[in-house]
């Protein structure tokens, strides 16, 4: 464990900083799976999934596709374009929705070129002709990013902008996580819940790819909490030509493990504010 990361999770800064985090990924019900199943020895792998009707469109709750197991973090490697992996597959032969080109395959060791930074439900994400968004929805969903480890990265800060408008959180999920069991599980909780009307948001600061294959990536994010940072960690996979979330076990939040850490140290800063 690094020095700038503290050792205990339960200190006091780590509690402020929760407050804050949670309140977009975990709290409220939103994007966090509580008292859920998940069957993961009979789920078939996202490969055999079939494409959704639309990009944006809500996944069915009676759908029978089911979502495989996060990728655990590793270290950061190129991806490829002829390796394989069956995680994500799009069914498309790997081609963005949105015409996008694939790019680079390299993760971004430095901050990537943006055209501009735009707010999106109170926070600040990137925008770029080359990584995407390539649409924003009517209800300002942004989606449809590059194929490749640095699209991936843009898609994570754009995730941190979609889950904070908890009033969307039902509309949000189905286009956002990648569609299997638990986010189907996911979407009937969320339904059954009552609306939240918290704004609550955290602005990411800075990033770090902590795996990237051709079809799923892991990105950590750090987010500032009054004088340190705490990182939630996100995986993608690249399903039906676009990054989706891929939902967390059951009983466990969208960016877990969290972390408090004093300093930016091992990340790469990047932020339009």
């Amino acid at each position: 464990m690094s020095e700038n990361e503290d050792q205990s999770p339960f200190g006091r800064g780590f509690v402020a900083a929760c407050i804050v985090i949670g309140a977009i990924l975990a709290c409220g019900g939103l994007l966090i799976i509580t008292g859920l199943s998940s069957d993961a020895s009979s789920a078939p792998s996202p490969a055999s999934l079939p494409a959704p009707a639309g990009a944006g469109s809500p996944i069915d709750p009676g759908s029978p596709v089911a979502g495989g197991p996060a990728t655990p973090a590793g270290t950061a490697r190129s991806a490829t374009p002829g390796s394989e992996d069956p995680a994500g597959d799009s069914g498309r032969d790997g081609v963005s929705r949105c015409g996008l080109p694939d790019g680079d395959q390299a993760i971004p060791a430095s901050a990537p070129a943006v055209d501009g930074w735009e707010v999106t439900r109170r926070v600040v994400v990137p925008r770029s002709t080359a990584y995407g968004p390539g649409k924003v929805d009517a209800d300002g969903f942004r989606r449809c990013f590059a194929h490749s480890p640095t699209g991936a990265v843009f898609a994570a800060y754009n995730t941190i902008g979609a889950i904070a408008d908890q009033r969307k959180a039902v509309a949000t999920a189905g286009k956002l996580m990648l569609p299997g069991r638990d986010t189907v599980a996911l979407i009937r909780e969320l339904r059954s819940e009552p609306v939240s009307d918290s704004s609550d948001s955290a602005q990411p600061v800075a990033y770090r790819v902590l795996d990237a294959s051709r079809n799923r990536a892991t990105v950590m994010l750090a987010m500032p909490v009054e004088t340190a940072f705490v990182s939630a960690t996100l995986t993608l996979a690249w399903y039906d030509g676009d990054w989706r979330v891929v939902p967390p076990p059951a009983g466990e939040a969208v960016g877990a493990p969290f972390a408090q850490r004093r300093d930016l140290d091992g990340f790469v800063a990047w932020s339009g504010i």
